[in-house]
């Protein structure tokens, strides 16, 4: 992988970090923040490719960026439940983290310390605070983003995998536009600003894949339908509307049914 370093392989899973992750040391000096918020990122990836797993998905290799982490899978789920499911992993590794800080916190083994004052965070209050946000900012429906997938999810049942896209990838982009252009108006921020590249042309590229895709699907469907006997075979009516393929014989095959089942 170009520009990327393999430090680690878990659960049968390559991880790489990129060159550009160096970058996130001239903004954040704390050196335990970031290898502690970045640890939280990757269990947040293992939660996506582990839950992919268990549909049959394997994953090729996480890469950790400056922006976050990414998790490549091998193919991309189709049915919506498996997506949703596989979207919703990482983000609810995320809250997982939060919750298990505040249980220990309550239990008196860990010290949150106040939350009034930046100067009062503990290194674990800024991790429970990271983690909150991460797992909420996952959710924003901006297609490739977590949420973007969701939406896409749960839009797939009712208009299809392609109208589904089509739309969550141009909620993406909107998005991507509006917070681009508050970094430009505020913070003036690169890594912020790269932030909003990340949603907006990956998720022109992946649109345009699965529509592509789709169209291929719709023309490898546009065929002789199921009805239509193979060389050989002559459809047979068995009574109660029942229908079944059998071989040619001597009689002259049957008509098609028009509306009969699949058997």
């Amino acid at each position: 992988m170009r520009l990327s370093w393999k430090i680690g392989r878990f659960a049968g899973i390559d991880l790489y970090v990129h060159a550009t992750f160096l970058l996130v040391f001239l903004f954040v000096p704390d050196v335990r923040l970031i290898l502690s918020v970045f640890g939280c990122v990757v269990l947040h990836e293992f939660g996506h490719a582990l839950m992919a797993r268990r549909f049959g998905i394997e994953t090729e290799d996480i890469t950790l960026y400056p922006i976050g982490g990414v998790a490549r899978l091998r193919r991309m789920p189709r049915a919506p439940g498996a997506e949703l499911l596989i979207a919703l992993a990482g983000p609810a590794v995320n809250f997982a983290i939060v919750a298990a800080l505040v249980s220990l916190a309550s239990l008196g083994l860990i010290e949150l310390g106040s939350m009034s004052s930046p100067r009062d965070l503990t290194l674990v209050t800024e991790l429970l605070l990271v983690n909150l946000v991460l797992g909420i900012f996952n959710l924003i429906p901006a297609f490739p983003m977590d949420g973007g997938r969701v939406l896409r999810a749960l839009l797939s049942g009712f208009l299809g995998r392609a109208q589904a896209t089509t739309i969550a990838a141009r909620v993406g982009r909107v998005l991507a536009l509006l917070f681009g252009l508050a970094v430009l108006r505020w913070t003036h921020n690169p890594l912020h600003l790269a932030l909003a590249a990340f949603v907006y042309f990956p998720g022109r590229t992946e649109e345009a894949r699965v529509l592509f895709e789709e169209r291929q699907r719709g023309s490898a469907s546009d065929g002789p339908g199921i009805w239509v006997a193979p060389p050989g075979y002559r459809w047979v009516d068995r009574g109660d509307g029942i229908w079944q393929l059998a071989p040619m014989g001597p009689r002259i095959s049957e008509p098609r049914p028009s509306n009969a089942p699949w058997l």
